[in-house]
């Protein structure tokens, strides 16, 4: 129960590695507001596991657009009315949109920098104040491997990444002396429903650049996400941790 007692928002939770942080979190003792993207029922569906792990606590669901600024405004109002004060912050939510730059179309461009990078840092700015009213909030931004390791196609998603993860180092450095903490994790390659849908060739190439030969799980980064919200991370900040099989680090 290391994080008993302690608030804390996730995004991007009905499925994958955000479904993985959640359930993790909630047998740890936090309490617990999550969002989704379009699919309610599958929030749902998580939401019921997640009060089956701990019933006593008032956890729930809400539905974010990070492409939307007006909608993240309207929903932190009524986090802030839920929470006035937020222990932990774990910005998962992100999308792809891949293509080779020169025929990537410019909205495919703006719309990953708008969600992955600019939503992120909007949505943090918003929930600043709940957070700051803790002795010791933690705010762990999901990069990606793809930030250090080029690959073709990916250049919008790749520079919203390197993006979050040099927001991340600055707000650390700003709100240090207030005990206020912030970390990225960079996984690599992990086990999850966009990676199913490759095929066996894809993905004997992709593991031939892994170390361990493997693919990640999705509860391998929750882990490391509970440790950075945790007090166990006390005197961590300002870094990414790589989580990629040895590919990168």
């Amino acid at each position: 129960m290391i994080l008993k007692d302690k608030k804390i928002v996730v995004t991007g939770a009905s499925r994958g590695i955000g479904k993985a942080i959640v359930l993790l979190l909630a047998k740890q003792g936090a309490q617990l507001a999550f969002s989704y993207a379009n699919n309610k029922q599958l929030a749902e569906d998580v939401l019921k596991d997640v009060k089956n792990i701990s019933p006593n606590l008032d956890h729930s669901i809400f539905k974010l657009n990070l492409n939307d600024l007006d909608n993240i405004k309207n929903q932190v109002t009524e986090l802030k009315n839920q929470f006035k004060q937020i222990d932990g912050l774990v910005n998962n939510a992100g999308i792809t949109c891949d293509q080779i730059f020169p025929l990537m179309k410019e909205e495919d461009f703006f719309n990953v920098i708008q969600t992955n990078l600019i939503g992120t840092v909007f949505l943090t700015k918003q929930l600043l104040k709940p957070l700051m009213k803790s002795s010791k909030a933690s705010v762990v931004n999901i990069s990606s491997v793809i930030a250090h390791i080029p690959q073709s196609g990916q250049s919008n998603y790749a520079a919203s990444k390197a993006g979050i993860e040099a927001f991340s180092k600055s707000l650390a450095t700003e709100l240090g002396r207030k005990q206020f903490r912030v970390n990225s994790i960079a996984p690599g390659f992990i086990k999850t429903d966009m990676t199913e849908k490759l095929s066996e060739d894809q993905k004997q190439e992709i593991l031939k650049q892994v170390p361990l030969s493997r693919y990640g799980n999705v509860d391998e980064i929750a882990q490391v996400a509970s440790f950075l919200l945790s007090d166990k991370s006390s005197y961590i900040t300002g870094q990414t941790l790589h989580v990629n099989g040895g590919m990168f680090g």
